[in-house]
């Protein structure tokens, strides 16, 4: 049974008296039927479906308001709750080399398609023709960093910063220093662990109660989208995005795939579980929205709060596969439809970079097209305004990589689990059979 479906007009019981809900009440079937609607709406209406774009904007700003407030609460009552300093950092230094193995690894497929398919070639753009205004916005958000402003960067300017500002990254530093204080402390912060933990039922409380206008904001980004941009648009760029889509199906099925098996559970049932979310990240081309649900089905497959509480928000700052197959190919695509020459020393530049401007952009709409514009910048022969090519399908690109961004974290979050021994495989085999 789903618990983020809006309840029913009716329950059916079934024979064995259990209450079962009616299929056009769970959550995924609205959601498809809502993006279905809108692709029709979008194609014979575009301007009327453009209009429609509040709709998705303001289900994702709903979704974002309440973010911050989960990650605090589910860090700190995850760090606190395991009341072992020695689990929390072996947990998150697991989690962390997870993370950067398994990104590394999309960098470098990303990387191998893109030389072996080149969705690029044929394109002989010149630079000089394109319109480099279009990507001036982004290219001055980009700012070529090193890990020094990296690591600066995680550390807030106030506390109540990191929260008004919505940064994942600075919002996950506080809060784990918050947890640490309290795990400290021991038994005499027992009071203020119970209200955090009443907190945390009450935000995701919250999340139950968002979560039902999940089908309106799934409509109003989808309409926007195709209205837009079109499906028309999508032709000349074809090669580029069906590589980009096949080869995420790919690393879903064989990488994550083959890690899944390893860890004792099969991704296609993983896949059926989570696809609630797959279709709510693929609407508003965005992870954000399904991290509570995520976490919160991750907890119901047998996984402690506290694991889930912190693995999930480090790897929705530190972990985004889904971005970092696309700044690569989408590199090399620039490189060769711009007929620029890459050596293999300048590839694994851009390669080196990437691994450091993918993180940060795992849960924020669009915030991979400007890091991709950031490593760019670290190799002149490649024209930054080259970007301008793929900007009117970066939309198109953002629901494919978000959906394996988060796909990408619920098994992390799994392997991890399993890792620590919170799981054994035939109980997750069960719950992944029961629940989906």
């Amino acid at each position: 049974m789903d618990d983020f479906a809006v309840p029913p007009s009716g329950p059916i019981v079934s024979p064995q008296g259990v209450r079962k809900q009616a299929w056009y009440a769970t959550l995924w079937v609205q959601v498809l039927v809502a993006m279905g609607i809108a692709i029709v709406f979008g194609y014979l209406s575009p301007a009327r479906a453009v209009a429609m774009k509040p709709l998705g904007d303001g289900f994702i700003r709903l979704i974002s308001m309440i973010i911050t407030l989960v990650i605090f609460c589910t860090v700190v009552s995850g760090i606190a709750g395991m009341q072992d300093m020695k689990k929390v950092g072996r947990v998150g230094g697991k989690a962390l080399l997870y993370f950067e193995i398994v990104s590394s690894i999309a960098l470098c497929l990303g990387l191998i398609v893109g030389n072996v398919v080149r969705p690029g070639s044929g394109f002989n753009v010149d630079p000089a023709t394109l319109d480099a205004r279009a990507v001036a916005d982004y290219a001055g958000q980009a700012k070529s960093q090193n890990v020094t402003d990296f690591l600066l960067h995680i550390i807030p300017t106030t506390v109540v910063d990191a929260f008004a500002k919505g940064d994942i990254l600075e919002v996950l530093f506080v809060s784990i220093l918050f947890g640490f204080a309290l795990s400290a402390m021991g038994p005499r912060c027992k009071p203020l662990t119970d209200v955090f933990e009443v907190l945390t039922q009450a935000v995701f409380r919250v999340v139950n109660i968002l979560m039902r206008f999940a089908p309106i904001g799934a409509f109003g980004a989808m309409a926007f989208t195709v209205g837009k941009y079109g499906i028309v648009s999508l032709g000349p760029l074809a090669k580029l995005i069906v590589t980009f889509y096949l080869t995420s199906i790919l690393f879903m099925l064989l990488v994550l795939g083959g890690i899944a098996r390893v860890a004792g559970f099969g991704i296609l049932r993983f896949l059926l579980y989570v696809k609630e979310e797959i279709l709510l990240v693929l609407a508003t081309s965005s992870s954000e929205p399904a991290l509570p649900t995520l976490m919160e089905k991750l907890e119901k497959l047998g996984c402690s709060p506290s694991l889930v509480g912190l693995v999930v928000p480090t790897g929705y700052a530190f972990n985004a596969d889904g971005t970092s197959l696309y700044m690569t190919m989408a590199a090399l695509f620039v490189a060769q439809a711009t007929n620029t020459h890459l050596t293999l020393m300048q590839q694994m530049t851009i390669l080196a970079v990437a691994i450091l401007t993918s993180k940060g952009a795992a849960g924020v709409q669009g915030a991979a097209f400007i890091a991709l514009v950031a490593s760019l910048s670290v190799i002149p022969t490649i024209p930054v305004a080259g970007m301008a090519l793929i900007l009117g399908i970066d939309r198109f690109m953002s629901m494919c990589r978000a959906m394996v961004n988060m796909v990408g974290n619920g098994v992390a979050t799994l392997v991890v689990a399993r890792w620590e021994r919170e799981v054994d495989s035939g109980t997750l085999k069960r719950n992944l059979a029961m629940s989906s």
